[in-house]
């Protein structure tokens, strides 16, 4: 289970008091999620979720994170809006550990979507992009394809070959996209980590986008290729459902067209999308013992989706 942090009914109570949210009813620790201590709180009010950071987010991007929450929720975007406390703070600390009330949106996340609910996703990621144009924050990308590069590079091939023999021809392979990636596309705030389990669906609407914890400024183009290397292969990588491709950039195409020079690019975004998810798993396989109770996520599972790109092409998004 993703909490990580005990709180007592008491410790959960007093926090809740801080805000006009009405009292505590329950609270229920999440099992999803990675990073964080996330738990399904009931009040006498609504139903909110509480998120303790624990780790991979630092303190000061937190601001960013929750004021782009009210910012799209405002705008009329699928997105959770954060609850303030008494004072008008966005998140309150928690010992040594900061923590965040969240609006608790309703809904489920696809485990084999279909291309209507791809289509929506489409529609509703065009959306934020749009929305987020007039966001005031900004935050760089620290998982581009020159960071990424550089994280498989420090990784080392003999340790990524204990991972898999073929990892390691991946350095080679990071060092070109890093090369060629392109700095001229048209930039937003994107979320950069939409796979289905961040986005609560009801039928083929779109009725959350959530855990925006990586989102920063980039190339919109750039996060419709994280969505579609996400979303649209087996768990293997190796194989692609066109028609939720297709139906994916269709949605995103009628709410916000690509220009040709993202279209053409999309191969090549999606292969940086790709190796950003390599460069992560790689490094959380070499910092997870052997016997952790974690299971431990294949990079070669996104390898195959970067070879796919690469042999296919625009193919790969028709």
């Amino acid at each position: 289970m993703a909490v990580y942090t005990h709180l007592g009914a008491e410790d959960l109570a007093r926090l809740i008091a801080k805000y006009d949210a009405g009292r505590l009813v329950s609270a229920k620790g999440i099992a999803e999620g990675v990073s964080n201590s996330n738990w399904l709180i009931e009040t006498t009010q609504a139903r909110y979720i509480l998120t303790m950071y624990e780790r991979r987010i630092e303190l000061a991007d937190l601001p960013f994170f929750l004021a782009l929450l009210d910012h799209l929720s405002e705008a009329g975007c699928p997105v959770p809006r954060t609850i303030h406390d008494r004072s008008g703070a966005p998140f309150r600390m928690v010992g040594e550990k900061a923590a965040a009330l969240i609006e608790f949106l309703p809904g489920v996340s696809p485990t084999t979507p279909d291309p209507d609910q791809a289509r929506a996703v489409g529609s509703a990621l065009a959306q934020i992009h749009l929305a987020a144009g007039s966001f005031a924050m900004s935050r760089p990308n620290d998982l581009g394809p020159q960071q990424t590069s550089a994280i498989l590079h420090e990784c080392g091939a003999d340790a990524l070959a204990s991972i898999d023999p073929n990892l390691p021809r991946i350095l080679d392979v990071a060092t070109g996209i890093a090369r060629n990636w392109p700095n001229d596309l048209p930039l937003s705030i994107i979320h950069s980590d939409l796979f289905p389990d961040n986005v609560l669906m009801l039928g083929d609407r779109v009725t959350g986008m959530i855990d925006f914890y990586f989102a920063c400024t980039g190339a919109m183009a750039y996060d419709l290729a994280v969505t579609h290397a996400a979303w649209c292969f087996d768990r293997s990588g190796m194989h692609l459902n066109q028609a939720l491709g297709a139906a994916l950039v269709e949605g995103y195409d009628s709410v916000r067209p690509l220009n040709k020079s993202e279209r053409d690019h999309l191969p090549l975004l999606a292969q940086g999308a790709c190796l950003r998810f390599i460069a992560s798993r790689a490094q959380d396989w070499l910092d997870t013992p052997a016997d952790a109770l974690v299971r431990r996520k294949d990079p070669m599972d996104f390898v195959h989706r970067l070879e796919f790109y690469r042999d296919k092409g625009q193919s790969a998004f028709s």
